[in-house]
């Protein structure tokens, strides 16, 4: 985190997005604050819905649209950052929205295979799609290997249906996304809000693993961000994995997460344990406040959950390479946010509009 001046005209530093301002013990408004976009973090925010984790993601987001050497993705479950594509207010946001995403076969390792289709390696099905997804890496060739496998015909049948199963899903095309589909520098909002959850992490896992890889080959120059919204079905399911790779060995090939969450209770310790930025919008809930509390640094006097704030679009900033805690409130987005809640007197006002 960096600060500038008190007047929004002043020059940002240089590789650095406007998260907000610093916020003052009457609320008034102090500095700008700057999200460092510079080098690869493990960023992440939390707090109860309405309060702005969503909106929050939305500003990161443009800033790095904005910015260069860096290529964002952001992992949407919920359809709220399609507008990231709008008109913006000022600059352009440059966004692309993959509305019907899908990854190779070969995204997935045989473990995942496994446990996404809820099979134990050890069964007679799940060691055949053990076998056929670690020597295939198309659907069709995992079918060959499944039907020319001596194994009893019960177990290839399950197999198969199982293998069947993930194909209705639509997500797996050897052709799906890849590093070069995500490394430009426009934002990606990858939309995997029409899924169920074994496929929307199946996705995410691709995506991870895609984007760690191709640092780690060279096959892209940019440094990937990946945004998570509702990190905890991801932290969850078969992403994790790439997930847990990314926090722990992302810095080297300069790979980033930033994972957003209302329940922070339910990110495994190393989510937390590891993330060198934390923003944090209101929580009320006592598993969510005990698993930030348990991660408290050092540095931080007295208690975190007093310090939480009380508004929307209010935060607490942990910034561990500086070792330093801020308050501040989040600037206003540029392109609209897609993520308010429906009200009935909305859909109110939209029937008799139409009845006019």
């Amino acid at each position: 985190m960096t600060a500038d001046g008190d007047d929004d005209r002043d020059a940002p530093p240089e590789y650095a997005g406007k998260l907000g301002t610093y916020r003052a013990l009457d609320g008034s408004r102090g500095a700008s604050l700057y999200l460092d976009l510079d080098g690869p973090h493990a960023a992440l925010l939390v707090g109860k819905r309405g309060y702005g984790k969503s909106y929050t993601i939305g500003v990161i987001a443009e800033s790095l649209a904005r910015s260069s050497g860096v290529a964002p993705v952001v992992v949407d479950p919920m359809d709220v950052f399609h507008e990231l594509a709008a008109p913006a207010d000022g600059e352009t946001v440059p966004a692309d929205v993959v509305a019907e995403p899908s990854v190779a076969p070969s995204a997935l390792d045989p473990r995942s295979w496994c446990s996404l289709l809820g099979l134990s390696p050890e069964s007679g099905a799940g060691s055949l799609i053990w076998r056929a997804t670690a020597a295939a890496s198309t659907l069709a060739g995992m079918r060959d290997e499944i039907e020319s496998a001596d194994a009893p015909a019960v177990d290839a049948r399950a197999a198969s249906n199982h293998l069947d199963l993930a194909a209705s899903w639509g997500v797996f095309d050897a052709d799906g996304l890849d590093a070069a589909d995500l490394g430009g520098p426009e934002v990606t909002v990858v939309d995997v809000s029409g899924l169920d959850a074994a496929p929307m992490n199946a996705i995410c896992r691709g995506v991870a693993e895609a984007l760690y890889r191709a640092r780690v080959t060279g096959s892209i120059d940019r440094l990937p961000w990946i945004l998570l919204d509702e990190a905890h079905a991801f932290f969850d399911g078969v992403a994790e994995p790439a997930l847990r790779t990314i926090l722990t060995r992302g810095r080297a090939p300069g790979v980033s997460l930033v994972a957003a969450t209302q329940r922070p209770s339910a990110v495994p310790d190393v989510g937390i344990a590891q993330s060198d930025v934390l923003v944090a919008h209101r929580l009320t809930a006592g598993p969510d406040l005990d698993a930030l509390e348990r991660a408290q640094p050092t540095y931080l006097s007295g208690s975190l959950e007093e310090r939480l704030p009380a508004a929307p679009g209010e935060v607490v900033v942990i910034d561990d390479a500086t070792e330093t805690v801020h308050a501040a409130k989040i600037r206003r987005r540029d392109t609209p946010h897609g993520g308010d809640s429906p009200r009935a007197r909305d859909a109110e006002a939209a029937r008799e509009a139409r009845r006019r």
